[in-house]
């Protein structure tokens, strides 16, 4: 229960800084996609069910706030929990290369999947443009942003499973 806790608390506060913090900060209108880069990481660590959970609902809380349309990005993460869900069986907390490999992926089918549904439907057609000056530099920033936060999570994530197995024993 407190697992859960401190993910709501820790998505919302990712929330904040994403919507807040990094909008005043961006770079040519470009900042990291903390939401994405939280479903990930849960997917991985907690198996598919979770990332689609958190998935579902970071993106909804994006589409509430700043979405076009209600549930295009809910659906688009919700599909990135449930993927790199798949991977949780392989996953250690220690080694970063699968978490970082999963979020660079999960940044660029979200951004691919973002320019389909949201500028070629409209006519819009210069993929090219779009690659060089919105996904590249939101994925660049991004991991950065892993590689600072995703320590972070390791060290909570360590906590309950020690918590945890004191309390089994």
């Amino acid at each position: 229960m407190i697992r859960k806790l401190v993910m709501v608390v820790g998505a919302f506060i990712l929330f904040l800084l994403q919507s807040c913090v990094f909008t005043q900060f961006n770079t040519g209108g470009i900042y990291p996609n903390l939401l994405l880069l939280i479903t990930s990481i849960y997917g991985v660590m907690h198996g598919e069910r979770a990332g689609i959970i958190t998935g579902f609902l970071l993106g909804m809380i994006f589409d509430i706030f700043y979405g076009d349309m209600i549930g295009l990005h809910a659906l688009i993460l919700m599909y990135i929990g449930y993927l790199n869900g798949k991977f949780c069986g392989i996953y250690y907390p220690e080694d970063i290369k699968l978490p970082l490999g999963l979020v660079f992926l999960s940044n660029v089918s979200y951004g691919i999947l973002t320019y389909i549904f949201e500028y070629l439907i409209r006519g819009r057609v210069h993929f090219g443009y779009y690659f060089v000056h919105i996904i590249f530099p939101e994925i660049l920033y991004t991991m950065l942003m892993m590689i600072v936060i995703y320590p972070l999570i390791v060290v909570i994530y360590n906590g309950f499973e020690k918590a945890e197995a004191k309390k089994e024993a």
